[in-house]
């Protein structure tokens, strides 16, 4: 689940050619998402994101987590919904 972006800024400090040490900045964005297998909140850098991703229209999965393990039982779940029959009274907001 897509939770925020939030830009985080690292200082750094380098050292010239005539010794003189100088600070400069880096800023970068990152992108807070809950795993939807395990719950947990992790981060990812949004240049590594497809910005169409950044919603809560798809699965977001951490690096700790099977994917691909993930991925199938997605499937199977999604597969019962359209073999249930059309008569059945469970509320269609639970899929």
């Amino acid at each position: 689940m897509f939770i925020k972006t939030e830009k985080v800024h690292t200082h750094y400090k380098r050292q010239s050619k005539l010794g003189k040490k100088h600070e400069y900045l880096r800023e970068k964005t990152v992108v807070h998402l809950q795993c939807d297998n395990c719950d947990t909140v992790f981060t990812r850098d949004l240049k590594k994101m497809n910005s169409s991703r950044l919603n809560n229209n798809y699965f977001h999965v951490c690096n700790n987590c099977d994917a691909k393990r993930f991925a199938q039982r997605k499937g199977v779940e999604q597969k019962q919904v359209w073999d249930m029959p059309a008569n059945a009274d469970l509320p269609l907001s639970k899929y």
